[in-house]
C-alpha cells in the first residue's frame, strides 16, 4: 500500500519535495517516488537522485522540458527516471546489499532564470536485503543436517588418519626392537665360566682357549 505525502503550497518560485522515509528492497528492484510542488514559471527542469547523508554520489538524473525527456545513470547504478505530472519516479534494479543507504531527490529549474532548486528533504532510506536474508526457516533447517553430516565426515577422517599414523609408528618401533635383539644375540660370548668356588684350587680349566681370530674376519 503506497502512502501519499502532500506538501503545503510553496512560496512563489519555490520547490518543495516529499519522500517516503523507508523503502525495503527484497528483489533487487526499488521504485523511489519524489513528490514535489512548484508554482513558478519554469519550463526546463532537472531531477537527480543522490546517495549518502552528504549527497556525495549522484546515482542518476533526468531532465525534461515541454517537448523532450532524457535520463541517465552514473557510478555503477542501474537507474532510470520518469517524470509524471507532479512527481519524479526513479526505478533502480540489480541492487546489492552494500547499496543500502539514504537517498535524496533534488529537483532544479534550469530555464528561464532565476535558477531554483529544492531545499534538502528528509530523504528515503533504501534497505536492500541480501540473498541470505531471503531464506525461509524451512530452508535454514534443511541446511543444518547437511552441515552436521560433513562435520561428522571430517571428524571421522581425522580420527582414522591419526589411528593409522599411531599403528604405523608402533609397527616400525616393534620391527626395530626385534632387529636390535637379533644383532645382540650374534655377539654373545658363550664361553663357560669357572664357578666362583673353584678359583685358586689348582683345577685345570675344563674349557679350551677360545680363538677370537675367527670373529675378526
Amino acid at each position: 500500500t503506497s502512502v501519499l505525502f502532500s506538501t503545503p503550497p510553496p512560496p512563489e518560485n519555490k520547490i518543495l519535495v516529499a519522500q517516503h522515509p523507508l523503502l525495503i528492497v527484497a528483489n533487487e528492484t526499488a521504485r523511489l517516488v519524489c513528490n514535489y510542488t512548484y508554482n513558478g514559471t519554469g519550463k526546463e527542469f532537472r531531477a537527480s537522485l543522490h546517495k549518502g547523508t552528504a549527497s556525495a554520489v549522484e546515482v542518476c538524473f533526468m531532465s525534461w522540458n515541454m517537448t523532450k525527456v532524457s535520463s541517465n545513470s552514473n557510478n555503477g547504478f542501474n537507474c532510470k527516471g520518469i517524470h509524471d505530472k507532479d512527481k519524479v519516479i526513479f526505478n533502480l534494479w540489480n541492487m546489492t546489499a552494500n547499496q543500502t543507504d539514504i537517498y535524496f531527490c533534488k529537483i532544479e529549474v534550469l530555464y528561464p532564470p532565476p535558477y531554483v532548486y529544492n531545499e534538502k528533504s528528509n530523504g528515503t532510506v533504501i534497505h536492500v536485503k541480501g540473498k541470505w536474508n531471503l531464506q525461509t526457516p524451512i530452508q535454514i533447517q534443511e541446511a543444518q543436517p547437511a552441515n552436521s553430516y560433513w562435520i561428522m565426515v571430517a571428524v571421522t577422517g581425522v580420527l582414522a588418519f591419526y589411528s593409522t599414523l599411531i599403528t604405523a609408528a608402533f609397527i616400525n618401533y616393534w620391527q626395530k626392537s626385534k632387529q636390535r635383539m637379533f644383532h645382540q644375540s650374534d655377539y654373545m660370548n658363550m664361553t663357560p665360566r669357572h664357578p666362583p668356588y673353584q678359583k685358586n684350587k689348582g683345577y685345570p680349566s675344563y674349557a679350551p682357549t677360545r680363538d677370537y681370530t675367527a670373529y675378526r674376519s
